[in-house]
């Protein structure tokens, strides 16, 4: 589908996940708006041209995300498309090994970023789509957002980071329903174990016990694949109100 004239925002735009969907919706023709805390977005967005828009952001923080949507809304026009990729793994038990409870302060970090951030995105992000015109059909554009398969079969360890995704799950159908009269789709993403600068830092025990659960093929995700899927999402006007796992049927055992 032509993408020119389109605007899409990723929050977590400068890495990953992000990097990939924000570099092949470029390619393809649209406008991209890049939140990321890094700035090394600055450079990613001057390299790819001046379809590009990077936006240093606090996710976490409300007013960060709802500044970012007024810059891009004022250089492009509009907006169509958010994909919520901003979010951070981590290992903690519910009592570690003196019998001391989780750090409520990491649990706090973990959910704002990982559930706020994705509302703050979404919200901000359906408010400009909501202003954009809509296209013959009514559409307006759609909505991305990035759980994981830990947010419904969590290991031991990931407690917040299971919490936090699985609350991006829960928010997929409420939302669809809420922006539904004003044409704009939500769809959740859960991928598996993905090859990102993140994973690649793991032990490789690890990476070795994570690909043992892997049903086909034997080997990390790509990114790239995770933006192909994104732009199958914005392609296809019937998909709402859904979680897509891309995971290649892992299915986490209790380790």
């Amino acid at each position: 589908m032509a993408r020119a004239g389109k605007t899409y925002m990723i929050t977590g735009g400068a890495s990953g996940l992000g990097l990939a969907a924000s570099k092949l919706l470029h390619s393809q023709g649209a406008n991209v708006g890049i939140l990321d805390k890094s700035e090394e977005g600055a450079e990613i967005a001057k390299g790819l041209g001046d379809r590009a828009l990077f936006c240093q952001t606090d996710v976490t923080e409300e007013a960060s995300v709802s500044g970012a949507v007024e810059k891009i809304v004022a250089q492009f026009g509009g907006l169509h498309g958010v994909i919520n990729c901003a979010g951070l793994g981590m290992a903690l038990t519910t009592l570690d090994k003196q019998l001391k409870p989780h750090k409520a302060q990491v649990f706090d970090f973990i959910m704002k970023l990982n559930t706020y951030g994705t509302f703050y995105g979404s919200a901000h992000g359906a408010s400009a789509m909501a202003k954009t015109a809509a296209a013959e059909d009514g559409s307006r554009g759609v909505i991305i957002n990035v759980a994981s398969v830990a947010g419904i079969e969590g290991q031991k360890g990931q407690l917040v980071y299971s919490a936090s995704k699985g609350a991006v799950i829960g928010m997929t159908l409420p939302m669809a329903r809420d922006l539904a009269r004003y044409g704009i789709r939500v769809m959740t993403i859960a991928p598996g174990i993905i090859d990102t600068p993140l994973m690649q830092m793991a032990a490789q025990k690890v990476k070795d016990g994570l690909l043992a659960q892997v049903a086909a093929p034997k080997r990390f995700g790509l990114a790239e694949e995770f933006a192909h899927l994104c732009t199958s999402i914005i392609d296809n006007g019937y998909l709402n109100g859904e979680v897509i796992r891309m995971d290649g049927g892992i299915r986490f055992a209790n380790l």
